[in-house]
């Protein structure tokens, strides 16, 4: 483990990126910042965090409980305000505190965990590869076992594993923007950033360079736009370290700091479109009526049982949804729509059943093409009209799926009985044509 994050280091300096001179390289800049005079005490960068990884991630970024760390693990000591007065290690020589602020950019690797000293609490080692010292943290609890389960970690330590793989697999990369809001460096040897909230979502911007964060959001992305414009986020990754649970990751400020919440790969977009070409070619009918895009851009009201051939469907950037386009059948109209591929909860809607979800909007085939279901009754059907003679299949698609279904040994009653709505009895003969139908 040791000798592949070893191998990973190296500099990276990019040409339009300013890389703070650390010694290691990891502490990166947009470029415009400015170097001031004083940056001990200056703003941290605002650590935000990251949503689930999606497969590449799950692949290449191993989450690393601190009960299974490995001897020569690295990280570096990114101390937020708090941390400044608060100290966390203790110089193993001599047995004194020392402050964050001394040991602030330094690499700590780590070596393990024992009770030898004597003491209540047993300490957690590092050594540090600037100035070649050995320093432990305490942790608070009688038993190392106890403490290394929760999510707390070690303060202040920064996971420098996910920056030398993200380093490695995502520099020079393609990325589509997601986040509402992103950072620009103002100091060059400080922490001073300022917020921008007008990247559009969806945004092409090429990785430029990947430093370390913060202890939260250990990963530096920066990027730079078509123009050259560049801003960077703070991201969690396989979350070690992270001092965070991953129910904090959902929180809406959060999310944002997460990477498939802040960016979206490219070759992620290019894959999905591939799992939607299922759609294409195939005949859909709308379930309930439903605004549409037509050729124009205008909005369109298009009825129920409308029937349609998917011609595209392309994801759309940013979004969890994607954009259909509709040749209407019989009519030729093209029109497109956007929609979710997997239905999400309904709880708000007012009809409670119209979220556009493709499965609550849509049902695969074409009506007139069931059994029964003749061209002439479409009109009434469409306003959910039904009549004697009516087919099983016309009364479906004109009622739905009833709430209830019996029989006398004569008939077939299909009960329509959903809160809200009319009250209906249906009754069909031993053909399944409708006979009559009660309606209160």
């Amino acid at each position: 483990m040791k000798r592949f994050l070893m191998c990973l280091l190296g500099s990276f300096v990019m040409a339009t990126t300013q890389a703070q001179s650390d010694g290691h390289g990891y502490i990166v800049k947009t470029k415009g910042a400015k170097k001031v005079a004083v940056a001990e005490d200056s703003k941290s960068d605002e650590p935000i965090q990251e949503s689930e990884p999606q497969d590449f991630f799950e692949k290449n970024f191993r989450f690393v409980s601190l009960c299974d760390w490995q001897e020569g693990m690295r990280f570096m000591v990114i101390p937020d305000k708090k941390d400044m007065v608060i100290k966390t290690f203790a110089d193993a020589s001599t047995g004194m505190m020392v402050p964050s602020s001394k040991l602030r950019h330094m690499i700590m690797t780590y070596k393990g965990h024992d009770n030898n000293h004597g003491g209540l609490h047993e300490r957690i080692y590092f050594n540090c590869e600037d100035d070649g010292k050995e320093y432990y943290y305490e942790v608070p609890t009688l038993s190392f076992d106890d403490y290394c389960h929760g999510p707390l970690g070690i303060p202040t330590l920064a996971y420098l594993g996910d920056v030398d793989v993200a380093r490695q697999l995502l520099t020079d990369t393609t990325l589509f923007t997601l986040a509402s809001e992103y950072y620009v460096d103002t100091q060059l040897n400080g922490d001073g950033f300022e917020t921008i909230k007008d990247v559009p979502v969806g945004t092409e911007v090429q990785v430029k360079a990947i430093g370390v964060g913060t202890r939260n959001f250990p990963v530096k992305v920066i990027v730079a736009d078509k123009s050259g414009r560049e801003f960077y986020q703070n991201v969690a990754i396989s979350r070690t370290n992270s001092g965070l649970r991953n129910d904090e990751y959902q929180i809406s400020n959060m999310v944002i700091h997460t990477f498939k919440g802040a960016f979206e790969l490219l070759s992620d977009n290019m894959a999905a479109s591939k799992v939607y070409q299922k759609y294409i070619g195939q005949e859909v009918y709308t379930l309930f009526s439903t605004a549409m895009a037509d050729a124009n851009g205008r909005t369109a009201q298009v009825a129920r049982l409308s029937t349609f051939v998917v011609k595209d469907v392309q994801a759309v950037r940013g979004r969890k949804t994607v954009k259909l386009t509709l040749r209407g059948v019989g009519s030729g109209r093209e029109y497109t729509k956007e929609v979710m591929l997997r239905s999400a909860s309904v709880i708000g809607d007012i009809d409670g059943q119209h979220e556009e979800s493709f499965s609550n909007l849509f049902a695969m085939g074409n009506p007139l093409k069931l059994d029964g279901v003749k061209k002439e009754h479409m009109n009434d059907i469409q306003k959910s009209i039904v009549r004697i003679g009516y087919s099983e299949n016309e009364v479906r698609l004109a009622l739905g799926e009833p709430t209830h279904k019996g029989s006398d040994g004569k008939h077939f009653t299909w009960v329509y009985n959903n809160p809200g709505r009319s009250y209906v009895c249906v009754y069909f003969d031993s053909s399944l044509h409708l006979v009559t139908s009660v309606k209160k």
